[in-house]
């Protein structure tokens, strides 16, 4: 028999494989898991404290007020996996629905009454218009970053401030108002099996992300630049045209949360929107999509957009002052990042 140096018999190693996870035990210990228990430990709890909150009026009331925050969300989740984030979604999705609703009263022909004779067409036009003027931004974004390589932050904070301005600019800095109640009654409040329509199709915006991100190159090269983006460009990815993509994706995302919110309310909210983008990257890091870049979780999103939805509408509804509301989502934003460093500490250690 060998022996090693000192003379004694050689280390043992066990050179037997570990067995993998099974599937269900790697679902049960993700982060999106453990936010999906928060929410319904949470929805619980407020329906102990206010059985109202469990209503179905007062579900769909959540679901309405998460489709926003949801398509941001899900929108920004991509963004980080790939290194970049984005102050501007929120001032997006207002001047979206401030071009949308300017256009759609262009087309809609109101009379001296108020009355419009083309409300289908004026829908159908407005939606198109938002869309495409959230893609425009995210264009405009995205060739800051991609092309002329300026710091996302501060580039996306100076769309930021272009966005907001243009929308009180041209709503003449009050909220454009007057539009039909089919608006609503054909979109915005209209719902299927009781789901809102806009939720149902967040959601399954969401879940064609998910794929997209779990089972496609598209979603493997925005990891691959998160992780390192000059490793990316050194196997071949074309990182500038890929993060443009990424950014006009996020910002044709944001100018559909921009007509979701003017088929809501008929009216734009230009004020209504300032923390949006916090909003939109609490839910997507608290629910495991990393700061740093390189991990897209889109079920954590989601889960992350309802938790936030279920805390706020559960103290409202608990008839907690709006002040501990802020204080109640900052600290779930201070723990969503707290949660991001143990990630990405033991991402680098493994």
């Amino acid at each position: 028999m060998s022996t090693d140096i000192k003379g004694g018999p050689p280390p043992q190693v066990d050179t037997r494989a570990v067995a993998p996870k099974p599937a269900w035990q790697r679902v049960l210990t993700t982060r999106a898991t453990a936010i999906l228990i928060l929410d319904v430990v949470l929805f619980l709890i407020f329906t102990a404290i206010k059985p109202v909150f469990a209503s179905l009026a007062n579900v769909q009331t959540l679901l309405l007020s998460g489709t926003e925050a949801l398509l941001l969300a899900v929108g920004l989740a991509m963004l980080l996996g790939a290194g970049i984030f984005d102050l501007s979604l929120g001032a997006n999705l207002v001047l979206s629905s401030v071009v949308g609703a300017e256009v759609f009263k262009a087309i809609g022909h109101p009379n001296a009454s108020g009355i419009y004779s083309n409300v289908g067409v004026g829908v159908f036009v407005c939606l198109v218009v938002c869309i495409l003027t959230g893609a425009a931004i995210g264009l405009f974004n995205g060739l800051l970053v991609a092309y002329a390589q300026m710091n996302a932050l501060i580039a996306t904070l100076g769309t930021l401030g272009i966005a907001s301005g243009l929308a009180y600019v041209s709503g003449g800095g009050s909220d454009i108002s007057g539009l039909p109640a089919q608006v609503q009654a054909n979109f915005g409040l209209r719902t299927v099996a009781q789901i809102p329509v806009p939720a149902f199709i967040a959601i399954v915006i969401a879940i064609i992300l998910y794929l997209v991100v779990r089972f496609t190159g598209f979603g493997m090269r925005t990891e691959a630049i998160g992780s390192s983006r000059v490793a990316a460009d050194r196997v071949g990815i074309k990182v500038p045209v890929h993060l443009l993509r990424l950014t006009i994706l996020a910002g044709a995302l944001a100018g559909l949360a921009g007509f979701v919110d003017l088929s809501h309310f008929a009216s734009t909210t230009i004020t209504g929107h300032a923390n949006d983008a916090l909003n939109a990257v609490t839910a997507a890091v608290i629910g495991g999509t990393l700061l740093e870049g390189g991990k897209i979780s889109i079920p954590g999103a989601i889960w992350g957009t309802g938790l936030a939805v279920i805390l706020q509408g559960g103290l409202v509804i608990a008839g907690v002052s709006s002040y501990y509301q802020l204080i109640a989502v900052g600290a779930v934003l201070i723990l969503a990042v707290g949660l991001d460093r143990v990630s990405f500490i033991r991402l680098q250690r493994s």
